[in-house]
């Protein structure tokens, strides 16, 4: 199946390390040049409005869901294809699993995180087979990726995590494994 559109999951702040936002807005432009669509929270702030703003500079196409309570705290994004606005986070998260061909985690906070195990815990399930690609910039996920193999080896996962978790080091990376 050829992959028309990803989730990304990502910071609504850019974070310390410049290369966060590098790889943002690389990771936009190369969706573009690729026609793939992005799907994502609908902020313009951050590294969420780096990739959008990436996408929709090269000429792609962008479909932002934003909850209402996030319209200010986020920025919703007036200069994309098409913003969403929904009741909460819930419908946001569903909304993007089902728009999306895979997910793509780039650095993030406590919502990164949230929306990266639900993905990760709905194809364990089997609720969907999506790919799922974490993209370690500068080592940001290195101890998380510890930790998930601890979880591993500790008897708490029910499969190797590597066979639903892509990790990668580069935009470039995510897009050789997934187009």
């Amino acid at each position: 199946m050829k992959v028309k559109s990803f989730a990304v999951f990502c910071g609504s702040k850019s974070g310390m390390d410049h290369l966060f936002e590098d790889h943002a807005t690389q990771l936009g432009k190369m969706m573009a040049e690729n026609n793939i669509s992005l799907v994502y929270g609908g902020g313009n702030k951050g590294l969420m409005g780096a990739v959008a703003n990436a996408v929709m500079g090269s000429g792609g196409k962008v479909v932002g869901i934003i909850p209402e309570i996030l319209i200010g705290w986020e920025a919703g994004h007036e200069n994309i294809t098409e913003l969403i606005v929904v009741k909460d986070m819930h419908i946001r998260k569903k909304m993007m699993y089902e728009l999306c061909d895979a997910a793509v985690i780039l650095p993030g906070g406590n919502g990164t995180l949230d929306e990266m195990f639900e993905m990760l815990t709905w194809n364990t399930l089997n609720i969907h087979d999506k790919k799922i690609v974490l993209l370690n910039s500068n080592g940001f996920y290195t101890h998380l990726i510890a930790h998930i193999e601890t979880m591993f080896h500790q008897g708490f996962l029910y499969e190797n995590w590597q066979e639903r978790l892509i990790v990668c080091k580069s935009p470039e990376e995510i897009i050789s494994c997934l187009v």
